[in-house]
């Protein structure tokens, strides 16, 4: 295996130009990569991890910002999927569950957690034995799946017990219930730290890098051409094997190669609503059924996630649009349970996300799966897509297993269930001695549990930019879980590259503020063109294109439909070139 590289896995200007001059080289002869991964979501960045550790010479482009499609805008959970046991796919639920114990104990215990939920029973007698049985089953298959569960078991509770966990459900809402564990993630947070760890390995990491077309030599893909968003170049890069992992724009970016493709990807919206903890009192999260799928009231922090919808979406990919009709749709849900019901007035966010879903190639109404594929519809080019957020790690060893079969040297399996994240190892000794650390930093114990929740054994690596410079330690205007640290570090170290990278990815302010991040907003194009040399100008564009962008957001969210919501959104512009 390559010798870790000296930058630690930080993704800086610096590294970030490194990376870029070693992917130009790979035109010239003897230098071309291992495997070039196109997409930077969580099955893209996994990959990128599964193929490095393999010894690998590896490169991962992303057209926008890491995580910025569907891996940041998901329900934030781990979890093997309660609907799918009840679909009677054992198979994908003991993987996912596999997973979730890996990744709460081994793989990144300072980013995932256990969170509890009641499971609501509404029917006495009849219900409680059947829904218990597949609880009972769900925990069993995560004990049967060889790694720690991560989780403590279910436990029923009577209507009392319910009630005394959750007291603001309708007294006449439920005859009980059973209290289940599954895990929660900052999935935007994760697949910045997925990179990190990628880059850490040797991975040659890019995001703001657009793939325009692929390089073909007869029918074999050797490449792709690229545009450096940032400045417009373009140039090419070289690769044995190329991996797709795009996710909603799998059947465009096969496109480019083939019109047979072996994939077909229909986009299924999801959108979430973000309510302050205290608009209802509960000490564990809520899963309910609709007639249409499941409704999760999630604990996230000081606040509530609620959601999901599952709705057919053909509009923008970039950026689905919540719909007046969406919002109200969960609501009115949710307010089915609670004595007190919720307002608009008590949303303080709200994000839509578009899961990759596998159909039939010519029957539109096929079953559409959670289910992962792996295709090689030509030399050269895998394409990987479907699956869950929680089995990323098992689509990106499959996907490179794929890419590899045709290398003539001999490749090691992977080896990622091994691999922590960077900051998992030594969290729980840091998480030990935070009242030390505090008393060292001078930083409140509060501030560096936070911290700790975020960065794992890293954060002296943000308590070290508060010594240098102690004005970092205040909270960002707006947005007081956060510090200004945060901000000079997702630059820094995390390849954050514009404001919205920052207020919606590295941190959550743009879904857990009132103003969605606009008072911080100007603050961050400080902070952030310190590190990355901004003109006056290009700070005044950066703030100016994110409240644009809440300010399209918000108009969406007040249009009846999807149409009219996806109109509203793309009132504002997607980029802001450094030019």
């Amino acid at each position: 295996m390559k010798s870790v590289p000296a930058n630690g896995g930080v993704l800086g200007p610096e590294a970030r130009e490194a990376s870029i001059q070693r992917l130009r080289a790979t035109t010239e002869p003897g230098q071309e990569l291992d495997i070039l991964i196109v997409g930077g979501g969580i099955v893209g960045t996994g990959a990128a991890l599964d193929a490095v550790t393999r010894g690998l010479s590896v490169g991962i482009v992303e057209a926008s910002d890491w995580a910025a499609g569907t891996s940041s805008r998901s329900s934030k959970l781990i979890h093997g999927g309660l609907r799918y046991l009840e679909m009677l796919d054992f198979a994908l639920v003991k993987e996912a569950l596999q997973e979730r114990g890996l990744l709460l104990s081994e793989i990144a215990p300072h980013l995932a957690r256990p969170v509890p939920f009641l499971y609501p029973l509404t029917k006495p007698f009849i219900e409680r034995p059947y829904v218990g049985a597949g609880i009972a089953l769900y925990d069993a298959m995560s004990v049967s799946a060889g790694h720690s569960r991560g989780v403590p078991f279910h436990k029923h509770l009577s209507r009392r017990g319910t009630l005394r966990a959750a007291p603001s459900l309708k007294n006449d809402a439920f005859v009980g219930s059973i209290r289940y564990y599954d895990g929660q993630v900052d999935d935007a947070k994760y697949c910045a730290n997925l990179v990190r760890t990628a880059a850490y390995y040797g991975a040659h990491a890019v995001n703001q890098m657009k793939v325009v077309d692929f390089l073909r030599e007869g029918e074999r893909v050797v490449g792709a051409k690229v545009e450096n968003r940032e400045d417009g170049t373009q140039f090419s890069i070289r690769a044995k094997q190329v991996i797709n992992a795009t996710g909603v724009w799998t059947d465009e970016t096969q496109a480019m190669v083939t019109d047979r493709g072996q994939l077909k990807v229909r986009a299924s919206k999801g959108i979430h609503l973000v309510v302050p903890r205290d608009r209802f009192q509960s000490t564990v999260g809520l899963i309910l059924r609709t007639e249409k799928s499941v409704l999760f009231v999630i604990p996230w922090g000081r606040h509530w996630i609620i959601g999901t919808t599952d709705t057919d979406w053909h509009l923008d990919k970039a950026h689905p649009a919540a719909s007046s009709k969406d919002i109200d749709y969960v609501l009115e849900h949710v307010n089915q349970v609670l004595k007190r019901p919720l307002t608009r007035e008590d949303v303080e966010g709200v994000y839509a996300g578009l899961r990759p879903l596998l159909a039939g190639e010519n029957d539109s109404t096929a079953k559409l799966s959670r289910e992962h594929v792996v295709a090689h519809p030509v030399p050269g080019l895998v394409v990987v897509a479907g699956g869950k957020w929680t089995t990323y790690r098992v689509m990106a060893k499959d996907a490179v297993d794929e890419a590899t079969r045709t290398m003539d040297e001999r490749v090691p399996p992977s080896c990622t269930e091994t691999i922590p994240l960077l900051g998992a190892s030594g969290f729980r000794a840091a998480w030990n001695r935070r009242n030390r650390t505090a008393e060292e930093s001078g930083v409140h114990v509060a501030r560096i549990e936070h911290l700790l929740n975020r960065y794992g054994s890293m954060t002296p690596e943000v308590l070290a930019l508060i010594e240098q410079n102690p004005e970092l330690a205040e909270p960002l205007p707006g947005a007081d879980d956060y510090l200004q640290a945060e901000a000079v570090y997702a630059a820094s170290h995390e390849g954050a590259r514009h404001v919205q990278d920052v207020l919606t990815r590295r941190t959550r302010i743009s879904i857990e503020a009132w103003d969605r991040g606009v008072s911080a907003a100007p603050v961050v194009a400080k902070l952030m063109g310190d590190v990355l040399g901004w003109s006056d100008t290009q700070r005044e564009n950066e703030v100016r294109h994110y409240l644009a962008r809440v300010e399209a957001e918000r108009l969406s969210q007040q249009q009846p439909d999807d149409e009219s919501a996806d109109a509203a959104r793309l009132g504002a512009e997607d980029i802001v070139p450094l030019r």
